[in-house]
């Protein structure tokens, strides 16, 4: 038996185009990577990206939203879901608004510490898009009640922004700042001149995230109102995102080539488009995800932005974003698929699989990476040893017991969501809910039934999924035609993550 440790294999071609997307210090659109679940994304970001993206001058913030669910992902010893994340139970908006800021704050505090980002830079920044008079007051006058009436007469923007970098920093721990800049170890090589500069740049930086909560809180009842309602305002979706969309721009500015590089890979990003809304303190999470893209574009478009790479398998990010967010060309795409059955059997084969093994794998799992990875490991397993010593046995039971493994705990349990969705769009269409454009196509029969009993809407969702698992088998799984597009089913799969499970 082969008894080799897996290897992370390389993606020349792919992992060329994101190396020249990364090396740019700035870049006029975000990069989307998407494709199946289980085909090496998130492994060819940390493996073989990541580190390299560290080295040097380059700086880039790592962001998996899915770490927030706890109880599907390695950060927790367990394992990725094989369906889509939106089967498991939502995280909170508010925990991943944390992990977005913290990391951005972080590449901010590494841009102050090189000196990229000053005082003044962080001033421009934030006065070009907010009026800055009214909440500098309520700052000054909240860090030192007796400067009220010290700044009651006229003052700029740019005097009251001095008063109230002089008055937090009265406030603040020196030692704290001088620890978080790293002052203590290179304090020698400084000047008295150059460490308030690095200590001014910090507490702007504070300031900034205090004026900007303050001006958030001015819309808090607007915003809670806004959610009891279930309206839209962009506006106030902007408010939301306006602390982390300052900071890109911060670091956009901040960038330059062999000095700062910074760029942001932001990993399952549909996970804070279906995150839980728990309290007030934010707008719903699909207006903010909205917010947030939107805003990363248009300071691509506008001025350049730090390269960008969101990293999904929700069919959304493959066609309908582009429209949503404007046009087919808003993003650049690119979508990773598994190896060829010609290329997997050149890394597997003798190496991890024997020919014969693999002429079995081939015909009936397919050349899906994660696939050989767990059936590799269920291979070096005790279970193994076990089964191929009784008389009788081959490696096809093996192969047998994975595919039961994930029919049990993925295929069946991602089916039975997709009839519960089958039957929701059942009692949608019912309702007036779904255009009738996408009622006239196919066969009568695929058309929703105009009851509300709940035997005959499940019975129709079963039909629907038959009917589209039989289509898609006779089209060798590949062809993905037209007429495949008037399934109903077919979204709802791909919306679960299902359809490259099936295949």
């Amino acid at each position: 038996m082969v008894n080799k440790a897996w290897r992370i294999i390389p993606r020349p071609l792919l992992e060329t185009v994101l190396n020249n997307h990364a090396q740019h210090h700035r870049v006029p659109q975000p990069l989307i990577l998407h494709g199946p679940r289980g085909v090496g994304k998130t492994t060819l970001i940390l493996e073989r990206l990541l580190g390299e993206w560290n080295k040097g001058p380059h700086l880039t913030g790592y962001i998996d939203f899915a770490e927030s669910i706890e109880d599907h992902h390695p950060q927790f010893n367990k394992s990725f879901p094989w369906a889509s994340w939106s089967n498991c139970p939502p995280p909170a908006l508010s925990s991943c608004r944390s992990k977005l800021e913290h990391t951005l704050e972080s590449m901010v505090e590494k841009g102050v510490k090189l000196g990229t980002i000053s005082s003044h830079q962080i001033f421009t920044t934030l006065n070009k898009w907010h009026g800055l008079n009214t909440a500098l007051r309520r700052v000054i006058q909240s860090n030192n009640a007796a400067s009220k009436s010290a700044v009651v007469g006229k003052a700029s923007p740019s005097v009251l922004w001095d008063r109230a970098v002089f008055a937090l920093s009265a406030r603040c721990n020196a030692q704290e700042i001088d620890g978080v800049l790293g002052l203590s170890e290179k304090w020698k090589g400084l000047s008295i001149e150059e460490a308030s500069y690095f200590r001014e740049a910090f507490l702007a930086l504070r300031l900034a995230k205090e004026v900007i909560t303050v001006q958030h809180g001015w819309r808090a009842n607007a915003i809670a109102h806004l959610n009891r309602t279930g309206g839209f305002s962009r506006s106030l979706a902007h408010s939301c995102t306006d602390w982390p969309c300052l900071l890109l721009e911060l670091l956009s500015q901040a960038a330059e080539i062999d000095h700062f590089q910074p760029k942001l890979v932001i990993n399952n990003i549909d996970v804070l488009r279906n995150a839980t809304l728990n309290d007030d303190s934010s707008v719903s999470a699909s207006m903010y995800h909205d917010s947030l893209i939107w805003r990363m574009i248009a300071l691509g478009a506008n001025e350049r932005c730090l390269p960008i790479i969101l990293v999904t398998s929700d069919s959304y990010y493959s066609y309908q974003a582009y429209l949503d967010f404007g046009f087919t060309d808003i993003f650049i795409s690119r979508e990773m698929f598994g190896w060829t059955p010609q290329e997997a059997k050149m890394h597997m084969v003798t190496d991890y699989f024997s020919p014969s093994e693999w002429t079995v794998i081939a015909e009936v799992l397919g050349p899906i990476p994660r696939h050989l990875f767990e059936l590799y490991a269920l291979k070096q397993s005790d279970y193994y040893q076990k089964v191929m010593g009784d008389k009788g046995s081959t490696f096809e039971d093996i192969v047998d017991a994975y595919l039961a493994y994930l029919q049990i705990t993925v295929v069946n349990p991602a089916m039975d969501n997709a009839l519960e969705l089958l039957k929701k769009f059942a009692v949608d269409a019912r309702n007036g809910k779904i255009s009738k454009d996408k009622l006239r196509f196919g066969a009568p029969w695929r058309h929703p039934p105009k009851t509300d009993d709940p035997t005959q809407c499940m019975e129709w969702a079963k039909l629907q999924l038959m009917d589209f698992v039989q289509c898609l088998v006779n089209t060798e799984f590949g062809d993905w035609e037209e007429t495949l597009h008037s399934f109903f089913a077919l979204f709802i799969l791909l919306r679960l993550a299902v359809v490259g499970m099936i295949s």
